[in-house]
């Protein structure tokens, strides 16, 4: 039941070349590469990440399990995750954003992040979540971005970034309505 616009916006992804990359001042958010599997395996591995994130992985090999997701979300139009790297180290992945689960009849979708805990309490991931929700409000058109919160983690630095971000604690309060539409 997906649309003509997330179809052709899956066949559009399906293209390196037509990947939708963003930049923000200090990070630019590009297409996550079969190169990433060690950096993913760090992050999806590491202690302090998974605390936070509900997957991780035992080996590399295990990891390319996630980059074969973000591959079919891409291919299938059902969703869009970037690689997270300084502007200056391009092909370092320091963590990972996108969205996901695109529900084009009610036009939303959710969000996740992980960063690497090197880089946690710098402002990265505000950065780049505000460049990716102008992304998905502006250019998807998207009417409502959810972010699932686990309730031992509502208080944490998490809760900071969502805020600081424009994520409420359970979404993102619809910035659009159309005429004529009913959006429950």
């Amino acid at each position: 039941r997906f649309s003509s616009f997330f179809y052709l916006l899956g066949r559009a992804m399906q293209e390196a070349s037509t990947f939708p990359e963003l930049r923000s001042k200090r990070f630019l958010l590009r297409q996550i590469q079969q190169s990433d599997l060690a950096a993913i395996f760090f992050g999806l591995s590491h202690p302090k990440v998974i605390a936070h994130y509900g997957i991780w992985y035992e080996s590399e090999q295990a990891t390319q399990e996630q980059i074969d997701w973000y591959r079919c979300l891409e291919k299938e139009g059902s969703g869009v995750w970037w690689a997270i790297c300084p502007h200056n180290r391009t092909e370092q992945l320091i963590g990972a954003c996108g969205v996901y689960e695109l529900d084009n009849y009610n036009r939303n979708a959710d969000i996740g992040y992980w960063l690497l805990p090197a880089y946690w309490g710098q402002g990265v991931m505000r950065e780049c979540l505000q460049e990716v929700l102008r992304y998905v409000f502006d250019t998807m058109d998207l009417h409502r971005v959810e972010a699932e919160v686990e309730i031992d983690h509502q208080l944490t630095g998490d809760h900071i970034v969502r805020a600081r971000a424009g994520v409420d604690v359970g979404h993102l309060p619809a910035r659009r309505r159309e005429v004529g539409v009913a959006f429950v």
